[in-house]
């Protein structure tokens, strides 16, 4: 595959590495990347010779910085329009979900080299995997309520299961971390110097097990900034209902639960409900009916207006000036809510093994 390819894999000794090749782009994942992507996955797990799989992000930017949602916009706006059928859409979540899967029950080692900007889509390509490297370049968020969307790619079964209400708090703000917070949440395994990481590839290709290698390179990634917040965290992102964790944000009084409320007042309020109901949701369910319950959702946000005024305002005319309907948590009625959770005209989301 030559290296102007949206996404490159390479036998490397005793590894498949597979590098997302868009770092104009930051490396966002398209319907086609997916595409190339699952067969060769599937070709090397059933592989006796690949010991183990790893992924990395071209540029030193970012590892992937999410989904093509762009594209997804196109083709919803299209489809209102009359212009196409909107059938890119369901294909577009349902493959990168049923790749998310084949990364979470993978047979042997993935290793995510997750040296850059990790966001929403990029979450799923690397979460999910048993190895997970953050390096001082590492900026990790889900902020997909801030363009009428939900963390999904798995998000609605990882983040609930992070510590105390940790996930809850980033999946509805969309607030960043940096490799150390990773690390104190358990969303991340080691932390690797970016400069050390080309030595680490060679070590895992000559047939080092991944433990091993990582073990070999990892070092202190210093202290989380996360750990301070925890106990505000778990006081006021455990409620089941939007309007009473802003009223506990209120009473907490705090510089860092103002800004919380002013970043809640930025986000879609239907995307706050939604998402909140889909994470606690998420907590009892295993990581199929997540990803089940996520194709329901995401198909929904797509039927919805919030999504396209979010990336009208974020990344079409990047007024950062969305309108949403409703405008406000109040407007937002538990029959709202619901609808998202209905099984789609096509059915649920079906894997193949």
């Amino acid at each position: 595959m030559s290296d102007s390819a949206e996404i490159l894999f390479e036998r490397r000794g005793a590894i498949g590495l597979v590098t997302l090749n868009r770092p104009k782009a930051l490396n966002a994942l398209t319907l086609n990347m997916i595409r190339l992507f699952d067969p060769q996955l599937r070709a090397w797990n059933a592989d006796p010779d690949v010991k183990a799989v790893v992924i990395q992000g071209a540029g030193e930017k970012a590892f992937c910085a999410g989904g093509d949602v762009v594209s997804l916009y196109e083709a919803g706006k299209a489809a209102r329009e009359g212009r196409g059928d909107g059938s890119q859409i369901r294909a577009f979540f349902s493959e990168e979900y049923i790749l998310n899967r084949l990364i979470k029950r993978l047979s042997k080692p993935y290793v995510a080299l997750i040296d850059g900007i990790s966001m929403g889509g990029g979450v799923g390509l690397s979460e999910h995997g048993s190895h997970r490297i953050v390096t001082e370049r590492t900026l990790f968020a889900m902020p997909e309520t801030g363009i009428g969307l939900y963390p999904d790619v798995g998000g609605t079964y990882f983040l609930p299961r992070l510590p105390g209400q940790v996930g809850i708090w980033l999946g509805l703000s969309g607030d960043r971390l940096k490799a150390a917070d990773m690390l104190a949440i358990n969303a991340a395994d080691a932390f690797v110097p970016s400069g050390r990481i080309e030595a680490l590839l060679s070590d895992l290709a000559g047939g080092v097990s991944p433990d091993e290698a990582i073990a070999a390179y990892r070092e202190p990634a210093g202290e989380a900034a996360v750990t301070a917040l925890r106990p505000a965290i778990d006081r006021c992102y455990a409620h089941d209902g939007m309007e009473a964790i802003v009223k506990a944000l209120e009473a907490e009084g705090t510089e860092w639960a103002a800004g919380q409320i002013a970043t809640l007042k930025r986000m879609s309020p239907t995307s706050l409900k939604v998402t909140l109901s889909a994470l606690r949701r998420g907590a009892r369910l295993d990581f199929e009916g997540c990803l089940r319950q996520e194709l329901r959702l995401s198909l929904a946000c797509l039927a919805g207006d919030d999504f396209y005024e979010g990336i009208r305002a974020v990344l079409v005319d990047k007024d950062k000036n969305p309108k949403w309907k409703p405008a406000d948590l109040a407007g937002v009625s538990q029959t709202d809510v619901e609808r998202h959770f209905a099984e789609p005209a096509g059915g649920d989301l079906e894997f193949r093994d």
